[in-house]
């Protein structure tokens, strides 16, 4: 089993600081697939490495950003163009996420990650959140989360778990840079970009839904980009339902969080810009 598949399947496991640690070892970086193709060592599919504000995926960007670059990506859940490369950076952007459950509420972080904002409200204009799952979820381990953004998982899509779904897997066709990562810390009501590594950022995120202080604040590497204002409460009712199904590591054997039991769909996203 390639690292490639690893990665694909294993969207939303965080990473130990200190490796030998036997109990969370087997917890690595990886959330969303896409990058330069390397195996081994590098997300997967043949998608080129991003950046924004000209510098490298690795490099801190200055904030707030005035520049944005997107670079291809892939495989392309759904079709959508590149978001602007001059974001607008002095505005202020609140979001509401209807889903089938109620309205969730967040404030966008736009002054501290301004090219993940430019993103998210291009897509979220475009459509391209809607009628989608959130497809992921963790409950244990530091990591409680709800990860969402994928549009291969439809909202009518039966979550199964299974290593051959494409459900996980989905860019919007680009990614872009890590920002707001330094020393980012993951407390409930986090909003941040899931990733398979730096600058492979695409339309995959995370709901944070109680305090995860233990591998996602050792990694370090999912980009905050909004905090919850209201209907976290959503999102903790999704958590305690359970399960449907386990995603199973294909080389430890051990269980890597699963699909909620209880169905969440996004129905719409609405910007409001200030």
């Amino acid at each position: 089993m390639t690292r490639q598949r690893q990665i694909r399947k294993r969207w939303v496991t965080g990473i130990s600081a200190v490796a030998a640690v036997g109990l969370i070892a087997a917890l690595l970086v990886v959330f969303l697939p896409g990058g330069s193709g390397k195996k081994a060592s590098a997300p997967a599919s043949k998608s080129p490495s991003a950046s924004a504000s000209a510098s490298s995926s690795a490099a801190t960007v200055a904030e707030p950003a005035r520049h944005c670059t997107y670079t291809k990506a892939s495989p392309v859940a759904r079709t959508v163009s590149f978001p602007p490369s001059t974001p607008d950076y002095t505005a202020s952007y609140q979001a509401t996420i209807d889903t089938n459950l109620g309205p969730i509420t967040v404030n966008l972080l736009n002054s501290k990650a301004t090219c993940t904002v430019n993103s998210f409200v291009h897509l979220a204009e475009a459509g391209y959140f809607n009628n989608t799952q959130c497809h992921r979820m963790l409950t244990s381990g530091g990591e409680y989360l709800l990860q969402c953004g994928d549009p291969y998982a439809t909202a009518t899509a039966k979550l199964t778990c299974s290593s051959s779904s494409k459900i996980g897997e989905g860019t919007p066709g680009y990614e872009y840079a890590d920002e707001n990562t330094t020393d980012a810390k993951y407390p409930a009501g986090t909003i941040a970009m899931a990733n398979g590594g730096q600058g492979t950022n695409g339309s995959q995120f995370f709901i944070v839904y109680q305090d995860s202080t233990s591998a996602l604040n050792a990694a370090g590497s999912y980009p905050p980009f909004a905090t919850v204002s209201s209907g976290l409460n959503i999102v903790q009712n999704v958590a305690k339902s359970g399960y449907s199904c386990q995603y199973i590591d294909p080389e430890t054997g051990q269980p890597e969080g699963g699909a909620p039991k209880e169905k969440i769909i996004i129905d719409s996203v609405t910007i409001k810009k200030a």
